[in-house]
């Protein structure tokens, strides 16, 4: 039998993860969310790195799940050590955005994640100068350029800190690895 492929075994451990987590928190009254972003609580700066895997809901979860493991998946395209930079990116400098410039509430989901790949997607392509790469931007951008109006506060029960510090990181991610 072929052992899976890296990308199948990310996504694939990636979303039990975040269900398991999810069922955890649902059972335990939401007692994970205390690990989310707290703007400018020193105390709550470490969190940058488990706020992605916390939701509020179910609803929240899958909102985000799909979109999470699409965009992952197509950020893969760019290779493995990309795909981590990418992620690390999205990851520090979406966290560390809503550390320093958010506002005074508890942060959590992997929207900011989303936003993230989905950054590194549109504008790698373009920056690769590659046929297969400008074509997974294009189609990205066309189907999913809606998203950039989730940058803009149009909500207070959602973190568009997140969104728009998410996007920048991939942006950033893309911009200086995107070849």
């Amino acid at each position: 039998m072929k052992p899976l492929s890296f990308q199948l075994r990310v996504l694939l451990t990636l979303g039990a993860f975040l269900i398991v987590i999810e069922i955890v928190n649902l059972v335990t009254g939401n007692s994970l969310n205390q690990f989310g972003v707290y703007p400018r609580s020193l105390s709550h700066l470490p969190y940058i790195f488990t706020a992605p895997f916390l939701h509020g809901t179910p609803s929240h979860l899958m909102a985000n799940f799909i979109p999470l493991l699409l965009f992952m998946w197509l950020t893969m395209q760019w290779g493995k050590r990309t795909f981590l930079i990418a992620t690390a990116s999205a990851l520090i400098i979406g966290g560390l955005g809503v550390w320093i410039f958010g506002r005074s509430a508890m942060h959590i989901g992997a929207s900011g994640m989303v936003y993230g790949y989905f950054g590194f997607v549109v504008l790698a392509g373009f920056k690769s100068k590659k046929v297969k790469y400008l074509l997974i931007s294009i189609v990205v951008a066309v189907l999913y350029g809606g998203m950039l109006v989730g940058i803009l506060p149009t909500s207070r029960f959602i973190s568009f800190e997140y969104h728009l510090f998410g996007f920048l990181g991939g942006l950033f991610a893309a911009w200086h690895w995107a070849r």
